[in-house]
C-alpha cells in the first residue's frame, strides 16, 4: 500500500521578494556603485597629477645635468623660462657660490606649472666644485 505525503505550506511562506526587499537591495547597490566611480575618478585625477609631476622632474634633472657639463665659471642664476616642447612647464634654477667651503656653488633648479587651476612646483638641488 502507498501513502501519498504531501507537503503543506505554512502561512507567510510566500516565494520571491518582496517589492520593500527589492528597494533596499537596489538601493544598497546604487550606493556600492557611485562609491566604486567616485574612486575611480580620484585614482584618474591621482595618475594625471603623478604624470604632470614626473615630467617636472625629468625637466630639472635634465637642466642640472647640462649644468654639470657647463664650465663653472659659465653658471649663472636665470629667470623662469617656458620649456622648449612642454608647453605650460616653466623653468628657472638659481646659483649661489659658497665661501665655506670655497670654489663650490649650490644649483636649485625649479619647474613650475599649473594643473587644474592650482600651481605646483618641484626644486631640486645640487652642489658643483671647481
Amino acid at each position: 500500500m502507498r501513502t501519498k505525503v504531501t507537503q503543506k505550506k505554512s502561512r507567510g511562506q510566500d516565494e520571491g521578494f518582496t517589492l520593500i526587499e527589492t528597494m533596499i537591495a537596489v538601493f544598497v547597490l546604487t550606493v556600492a556603485i557611485l562609491a566604486l566611480v567616485s574612486v575611480t575618478v580620484m585614482v584618474i585625477k591621482g595618475n594625471s597629477l603623478s604624470k604632470t609631476m614626473t615630467t617636472a622632474t625629468t625637466l630639472a634633472r635634465d637642466q642640472l645635468e647640462t649644468l654639470k657639463n657647463t664650465s663653472y665659471a659659465g653658471i649663472g642664476s636665470t629667470s623662469y623660462a617656458a620649456v622648449t616642447g612642454f608647453p605650460g612647464y616653466e623653468r628657472r634654477w638659481t646659483v649661489t657660490t659658497s665661501t665655506t667651503p670655497p670654489n663650490q656653488k649650490k644649483i636649485v633648479m625649479e619647474v613650475r606649472w599649473t594643473w587644474q587651476g592650482t600651481p605646483h612646483t618641484v626644486a631640486l638641488e645640487t652642489i658643483i666644485a671647481e
